[in-house]
Order: structure tokens, then sequence, then C-alpha cells
């Protein structure tokens, strides 16, 4: 299960208490959840209306963040292509990210966002805690601002190249009516500098390539004997040459359309011929060269930006359980990964345990007979007597 519960509880006598209490109950008696600390670090509470502003804020903050971390995590999907069965294993959160080679993105790293949440600590040296709560959130919305602008840029210019890569290979495996013909036709197969005569591409339906055979030369006149070879076939068409005067081309495309053979227009060029199969050979290797520094950057970002959700997260818990249950400062922040079988139970310990911190709780731990809470961030769906926020961290199949 990929679903972690963030909670918070105000302090018992220690948040020790706090903390032995609750995974006394979900953890140790009951096996509905595994149950970590989660550490925030003592940051600076501000005034009630700055946190109060600050709460909404961050609400819309915590929705971005996500948005950009799951969309760098698809296109990470989409440029592995073949490889997209080892996604799961790209996604890494991990401050040493930048560090690692592009061979090592396709190793293994099992449950290492698991690992990063369950063990969760705040990056001093991103989000100084001296600066202010406002100034931390805007730095986090700066630098994934910054990673969502990269993103459209160098996505766009990729998918222009593998676009232009994909039309080009089209052109080389589609129906002889419409692929390229380059490489099909060799120089012999052409009369060439000659004043009078041409040698057309014609393309016949398989079912009237005997017909071709028997009526070609009679479609008009100054056509030259036995000058027709086929070149290939496909599935359904053949190709021939046919060699004519130039002067009478106009009438034999005319009887040539009325039969259903198709001339192609082609005009037999070795620099043109050679310019197209080096422009096809340049986007192959240009794909290719971007593809290793491309899939290092998104395994980079990808990871500053799942860290910076999880720095997000524990913001708005501070300023919840703030907001929640006042001042000095006493809480305690706690991870749940609940039992998949068991989270309806979950919740009811939780509110046997927490429902006193609000009287207009009812079973189910929902406040259904309140309004929204301004300042809370919360709606009425998703409210409990406890400050309570999910992560889902399933960044393959997960639809938020």
């Amino acid at each position: 299960m990929t679903e972690y519960w963030l909670i918070s509880a105000p302090g018992d006598k220690t948040c020790l208490q706090t903390w032995e209490s609750m995974n006394n109950l979900t953890s140790k008696q009951n096996s509905l959840s595994d149950n970590y600390k989660f550490n925030i670090p003592d940051l600076k509470v501000g005034t009630l209306d700055q946190l109060v502003g600050l709460s909404d804020d961050l609400g819309k903050l915590d929705g971005f963040v996500e948005s950009v971390t799951r969309k760098v995590a698809a296109y990470l999907g989409e440029v592995l292509e073949d490889q997209r069965d080892k996604l799961h294993e790209n996604l890494m959160a991990n401050n040493d990210s930048a560090k690692l080679s592009t061979a090592s993105f396709l190793r293994a790293q099992d449950g290492d966002l698991s690992n990063y949440i369950t063990r969760f600590q705040w990056d001093m040296a991103k989000y100084p805690i001296k600066q202010s709560l406002r100034n931390i959130a805007d730095i986090i919305s700066k630098q994934v601002g910054q990673i969502d602008a990269d993103l459209k840029t160098k996505s766009s210019t990729y998918n222009n190249l593998k676009s232009s890569l994909q039309n080009m290979e089209k052109k080389q495996t589609g129906s002889l009516l419409t692929r390229n013909l380059a490489d099909l036709v060799k120089k012999e197969h052409f009369i060439l500098d000659s004043e009078y005569l041409n040698t057309l591409l014609v393309v016949v339906p398989k079912q009237s390539i005997n017909d071709w055979w028997a009526n070609y030369e009679k479609l008009t006149d100054m056509i030259v004997p036995r000058s027709s070879q086929m070149i290939t076939q496909d599935q359904d068409y053949g190709l021939f040459t046919v060699t004519l005067f130039k002067k009478v081309e106009d009438e034999f495309k005319h009887h040539a359309r009325e039969k259903k053979f198709i001339v192609r227009e082609f005009k037999y060029n070795e620099e043109e011929l050679a310019a197209g199969k080096n422009e096809i050979t340049k986007l192959v290797t240009d794909k290719k060269k971007q593809f290793g520094p491309l899939v290092r950057w998104l395994k980079v970002n990808f990871s500053e930006c799942f860290c910076a959700w999880i720095h997000v997260k524990a913001l708005r818990v501070f300023v919840e359980s703030v907001l929640r249950y006042g001042l000095p400062v006493n809480f305690q922040a706690m991870l749940l990964h609940p039992n998949k079988k068991n989270t309806k139970r979950l919740r009811d310990v939780l509110l046997q345990l927490y429902g006193h911190l609000d009287g207009s709780t009812q079973q189910g731990g929902l406040a259904h007979d309140s309004v929204d809470i301004p300042g809370l961030g919360f709606g009425q769906s998703d409210y409990y007597p406890y400050v309570y926020y999910k992560i889902n961290i399933d960044m393959v199949d997960h639809k938020p």
C-alpha cells in the first residue's frame, strides 16, 4: 500500500507519551499500521494572522508541488519508452541524486520514496529554519516553479525531435503508396541526363500486376518497349519503373490513373538522397545524445520535487497544529502506514484517542454538522479532530 497518513496530536505531559499512546494502540496491540515519528524542527511561528493566511496558501502550494512531481515522473516514463517497466525503480528521493551517474539510473532502489518519508529529516541547507514560514514556502514555490518551466522547455525540444524521427521512420516503413522510395531504388533503375527520355516510378495494386505487364506499353505512344522493371513489392502493391519520352508524361499519367496505376513523383538525385539518409541518421544520433542527459535531469528534479513536496507537508502539519492546538508549540507529528484491510478500524481507534479534541465530532470522525473552518485548509469531507494529511507515494499508477 502506497498511502500514508501524516497526523499530529497535542503533547500529553510529553510528546513522547503522545507517540507511545498512539503507537501502542495502533501498531503494537492491533497491527493496524506501521508508525514513524515525523520530525519537524523548531520553525518560526509568526502571528496568528500570518498563520491563517499561510494555511490557505500552503494548501495551494501542496497541490502545485505534487502536480509538478507527478508530471516529472510521468514524463520520465514517456522518455524511457521500452524501458518504462523500470520507471518505478528510477523514481528516487535522494539528496545525493545529483551525484548519481546516468548508468546507475536503471538500478533498483527498492522503497526509496517510503524510506525518505519514514526517515524524514528537514533539509536545513535548502530551507533554513531561521527564515519565516512564508519565506520557506516562497523558496519552495520558486524552486518547483523553475523546474516546471524547465520541464516544459526540455519536453518540447525532445518531443519535437522524437516526432520528426517518428515521421521519417514512418516514411521508411509505410506502404509503397506513401513511404520514402529513396532506400529502394538504385541508379541503374533510371535513364539519367537524357534530353528526351525520363524514367517514372509506378505503384501497381497486386491484383493488377498482370494487367500492368500486358498493357503498360499501350497506355500511350512513345513508351520504350520492355523498359519496365519490378523493383520491389509489399503486401498490397508492386513498384515498377517505366521509361518514356518526356513529352508524353502527362498523357501517360492520365491513362495510368484510369487503370489505377499510381505514378509516384520522384526524381533520382544522389545528393538529395544522401542528404535524406543523413538526416535520419542525424536525428537518431541527436535523440541518443539527448536521452542520457534528459533522463538524468528528470531523475534529479523528480527527487528535488518529491523532497520539496514532503517539506510542504511538514509545513502544513506545523501550521495547522499551531492553529488547532495553540501556543506554546506542543504537538507530536506522526506518520502512519495503514494496513489496507484495517483502515476503518484505524480511523475508529484514532477517534477514540483524539475525539475529545473536537466536541462537534460524531461517530466516524467527521464534523458533519460543522461548516468549513476558515484558515484550516480542510473541507468538510476530510476534517478530523486531529491534524491529518494523506500522502500517496505511488508516482506510476496513482491519479490524484
